[in-house]
């Protein structure tokens, strides 16, 4: 699980979201920053947490819980959802302990070398994926006022410099939507902003294209429906190399900045 910050405000209260869903997912939570957001100064509101503010466990079960159970099960996904329950050590003397290997197990945390019961196991844990996409923050999307515009992916600290450029864009008659991805799976708003638009601009500041590899791999999505527009000198990217681009793709004319 993935999630991308814009700026410092977003780390702070990402970095809080993290927990609650590595607790209720009962799986690590990456929080991705990148050297812009890291090194260089920015103006934020200033930090403020919410005393009042609870992490959420997750499935947790108490010793009650536990007494009107008659087999614990640790990996048996009751909710249909991928999510298994679990027990804090030492909250029943008796019951809700179990001991397990790293390789293939049942769902009561028994070894084997079963392989339907491997497939199974394997296959709660997609439906978890699926259910962690549901959950993890959503993308951030503004729509342009014209119909069957192009659509641009961008995420990270790339934003400033991004909501700028459709400045640039719009003083030139050039109208696009934008999405800010922030987290990882992705939900269903991604893949419907995908599927409403013909061409998608994936902006990015690595050389790679990593964000546009990974939605085609996760969507299926073909290689000449996103257009990579990568900037890896080591600055943070610029509005008008974003405008440039989108622009001379847009008109087939060359925009002077």
């Amino acid at each position: 699980m993935l999630l991308f910050p814009e700026d410092p405000q977003e780390c702070f209260e990402f970095s809080a979201e993290a927990f609650n869903l590595a607790e209720r997912l009962q799986t690590p939570v990456f929080v991705i920053s990148d050297l812009d957001i890291g090194m260089n100064d920015w103006v934020t509101d200033k930090f403020e947490w919410d005393d009042e503010q609870k992490y959420d466990r997750g499935k947790v079960l108490k010793a009650e819980d536990l007494d009107q159970m008659d087999n614990f099960g640790r990996y048996l996904d009751v909710d249909d959802d991928g999510i298994c329950y679990r027990t804090y050590p030492g909250t029943h003397p008796e019951k809700g302990a179990f001991f397990t290997r790293g390789t293939s197990h049942d769902e009561y945390a028994r070894y084997t070398e079963n392989g339907d019961i491997n497939e199974q196991t394997l296959t709660r844990l997609v439906k978890k994926f699926r259910t962690a996409s549901e959950l993890v923050p959503n993308p951030i999307i503004n729509l342009s006022e014209k119909q069957g515009s192009s659509g641009v992916i961008f995420y990270g600290s790339t934003s400033a410099a991004m909501y700028e450029a459709k400045d640039i864009l719009n003083e030139n008659n050039i109208e696009v939507d934008l999405m800010r991805i922030r987290s990882f799976p992705f939900n269903l708003d991604v893949w419907e902003f995908i599927e409403n638009h013909d061409l998608i601009y994936v902006i990015e500041q690595n050389r790679d294209s990593q964000m546009r590899t990974l939605i085609m791999a996760e969507g299926g999505i073909s290689a000449e429906k996103l257009r990579s527009l990568v900037w890896f000198n080591g600055d943070p990217i610029q509005a008008k190399f974003i405008a440039k681009k989108i622009y001379e793709r847009e008109s087939q004319q060359t925009l002077i900045t």
